[in-house]
């Protein structure tokens, strides 16, 4: 089957964010629930994702990531995880993402992949870009 790319948005929904180990030193790490609402060419209206954070500066570090996603890429309805890997700065977040072997159900069933986004801060929307096959 051919790869097929697609864009969309996706807005944050909600950021709860708690420290792991001592607060205040650097680097530090915490862990964070996000919850995301995707459209275009993926439709999740209401993803679960969990981060792990690892802080080398005040604003500046990385994190590594699952998020799970429920609704439909390009009309093919079904559920997939996502393994999320990104570094972030004073001005935003890079992020590399790829679908998890063998997570993808119903009409995802087989899905592979993988993309990208990059969030500036201030941005209420964030651009994505996602390459794909069915199996």
């Amino acid at each position: 089957m051919a790869v097929v790319r697609t864009t969309g948005r996706f807005t944050f929904a909600d950021w709860k964010e708690e420290p792991v180990g001592p607060e205040g030193l650097v680097p530090r790490l915490a862990r964070s629930t996000v919850v995301n609402s995707f459209t275009g060419g993926i439709e999740a209206p209401s993803t679960v994702c969990a981060y792990t954070i690892a802080y080398t500066g005040d604003t500046t570090g990385s994190y590594t990531g699952v998020e799970l996603l429920t609704g439909a890429v390009d009309g093919r309805e079904g559920t997939f995880l996502l393994r999320e890997e990104g570094t972030f700065d004073a001005g935003g977040t890079r992020c590399a993402f790829e679908v998890v072997p063998g997570s993808g159900t119903g009409g995802l069933g087989g899905l592979s992949g993988s993309g990208s986004f990059e969030y500036r801060h201030g941005d209420t929307s964030v651009p994505y870009a996602f390459a794909y096959e069915l199996g």
